[in-house]
């Protein structure tokens, strides 16, 4: 496959490659997700799913100028919108930190006749495949991490190609939480 190449549009020149994923390196990427949905979202309860996300939170909140100016940059928002979004991206990873255990409680099934108890149980699904957009990559992503890493699923992201490097902050940023 063939990287993507951010090009000045003035000059022609190219400003920075970003390669693009191999056959073989997402392989290895599904296989390393659903390791880590057997060993680790399965396992772990659900507060230390939330504090995870609450890191995530936390580093937008500490990241967000940098991260803004990468919008900028790769979409020509202002600085005002971009601040928006990541703060907005900030608060909706720290809502679902906050209610996390709240969401994934068992629900109790009032019974309409008759003895015994039914419940619904929310569980994880396993490995699960984000397309992302490129208008918003900071909130179109804590929109789909947040409430379903919490849940305990493992999350797999293809970013547009328009925002490689907002995409490569956002693995930074859970890199880093861990």
């Amino acid at each position: 496959m063939s990287d993507y190449a951010v090009v000045n549009p003035a000059t022609g020149e190219t400003l920075r490659d970003y390669p693009t994923i191999t056959d073989e390196e997402l392989q290895q990427a599904i296989a390393a997700a659903s390791a880590a949905h057997e060993e680790w979202s399965r396992r772990a309860p659900v507060a230390d799913r939330a504090a995870l996300i609450a890191r995530v939170a936390a580093l937008h909140t500490e990241r967000r100028e940098q991260l803004a100016e990468i919008v900028v940059r790769e979409m020509g928002k202002t600085f005002e919108q971009a601040l928006g979004e990541v703060d907005f991206a900030a608060a909706i990873y720290q809502y679902y930190a906050d209610n996390g255990e709240a969401f994934s409680a068992d629900e109790p099934i009032e019974l309409s006749d008759g003895t015994g108890s039914a419940f619904v149980r929310r569980a994880s699904l396993g490995v699960l495949l984000g397309i992302m957009p490129w208008n918003f990559p900071y909130y179109q992503v804590a929109r789909f991490v947040g409430p379903n890493v919490v849940n305990g699923n493992t999350i797999l992201l293809k970013h547009a190609p328009q925002c490689p490097e907002s995409a490569l902050a956002i693995a930074q940023i859970f890199d880093d939480a861990e």
